[in-house]
């Protein structure tokens, strides 16, 4: 949270700023419900250092149901070409879920979704988005019922699934152990830094 000399980190009236060398993409995230809006700062870090500015939001009692619609705001505040929309778990879901209203009425603004340990509950097959839907093989929390039921009726004709081996779902955050979930087989480095890797590496194609 202190950042460095490659990424600043600054608080702002929606969340946490994060800062890298990246000029032209920003990434808007929505934490899980319940999570402390902190405890995704390592993610955020590493992909502000891979060249995306990241916009962490604090959403009303820690819940993205409540303040789904922050990312306009945010959109409407600062310029960037590219835009991309983010979250772990519930906030995910959210995410995605304001990103299908958002493209209804604007042509041109979201670029593309990173859904960690989450799905969608409206309809982004006709959008022109990609997303990329990313979750551990150790995760005791995900409905892969429903990850399959997005992929096969929701999901746009750009998308990709990624299953990191040994990951779970607490360590896309860093907030400790969750119940129900299962245990990781890689340390929460790993699962951060091979998450980065397929979104930065999807989202340049």
């Amino acid at each position: 949270m202190n950042g460095s000399s490659e990424v600043s980190v600054e608080k702002f009236d929606k969340g946490w700023f994060f800062d890298g060398a990246g000029e032209e993409k920003a990434l808007i995230f929505y934490p899980g419900a319940k999570v402390a809006t902190e405890a995704y700062a390592p993610l955020m870090y590493q992909l502000a250092e891979s060249g995306i500015d990241c916009f962490l939001v604090d959403m009303p009692f820690h819940m993205a149901f409540f303040g789904m619609n922050r990312a306009e705001e945010i959109m409407q505040e600062y310029n960037y070409e590219a835009w991309y929309l983010g979250g772990h778990s519930l906030g995910g879901a959210m995410a995605a879920n304001f990103a299908a209203d958002y493209v209804e009425d604007h042509t041109d603004g979201i670029r593309g979704l990173l859904l960690l340990a989450a799905y969608p509950t409206k309809d982004l097959s006709t959008s022109d988005m990609s997303v990329v839907t990313v979750y551990g093989s150790e995760d005791g929390v995900l409905n892969m019922d429903k990850i399959v039921a997005g992929r096969e009726e929701l999901m746009p004709q750009d998308y990709k699934e990624v299953c990191i081996e040994g990951g779970n779902h607490a360590q896309f955050g860093s907030y400790g152990a969750q119940k129900g979930d299962g245990t990781a087989a890689i340390p929460a480095e790993e699962q951060w830094a091979r998450t980065v890797e397929v979104f930065v590496g999807d989202e340049s194609e």
